[in-house]
């Protein structure tokens, strides 16, 4: 088994966790989530903790049982606590807006982009320069934080873009005569 999956996972106050027919599903003041467990492991729940079980000695299964246990220690983190990802943009006249559920652009191009915020996550924009993802799914948020940063990447010259707030751009030195 693997290393990952050996250590138990400790339900934090606030958080229902209830384990029947292969689903573990988690409960708590930020929300709910869902999780569908693989044949090849089993998830057993005691006293204010979850411990990962390995039933299959197939390929992959030892691995399969460290990524269950990753997944169900982020689900428990999520609605307890929830997760949360900024992002800056960096740039003359490029501004953020977030109206109701879409997220307003302008980043340069010809046209304002309107991003459609996915269900589960909210999205602020504290100044014109600053947005903030959050949400109960760890891989949502970042998929959305992602996707944001996507519409204008960071470029090497300028720094110009949307990055993320920890992100650090190596600026290029440029051509010489």
């Amino acid at each position: 088994m693997s290393r990952v999956a050996k250590r138990p996972i400790q339900i934090p106050k606030g958080v229902q966790v209830t384990v029947a027919d292969g689903t573990v599903n988690v409960k708590g003041p930020k929300g709910a989530s869902a999780f569908n467990v693989p044949d090849a492991v089993g998830v057993e729940q005691s006293d204010g903790s979850l411990q990962i079980v390995q039933r299959s000695q197939a390929y992959g299964a030892s691995a399969l049982a460290g990524t269950a246990r990753a997944l169900l220690a982020n689900m428990c983190l999520g609605v307890s606590t929830g997760f949360e990802r900024k992002l800056t943009l960096v740039g003359v006249g490029y501004r953020a807006a977030a109206k109701g559920k879409t997220l307003g652009l302008t980043l340069g191009f010809s046209h304002p982009i309107d991003y459609a915020i996915p269900e589960g996550i909210t999205v602020e924009t504290p100044s014109q320069t600053e947005i903030v993802v959050k949400g109960v799914d760890k891989q949502l948020v970042g998929q959305v934080a992602a996707d944001i940063r996507g519409f204008r990447p960071p470029e090497s010259y300028k720094g110009k873009g949307v990055r993320y707030a920890d992100e650090q751009v190596v600026i290029k030195e440029s051509k010489k005569k």
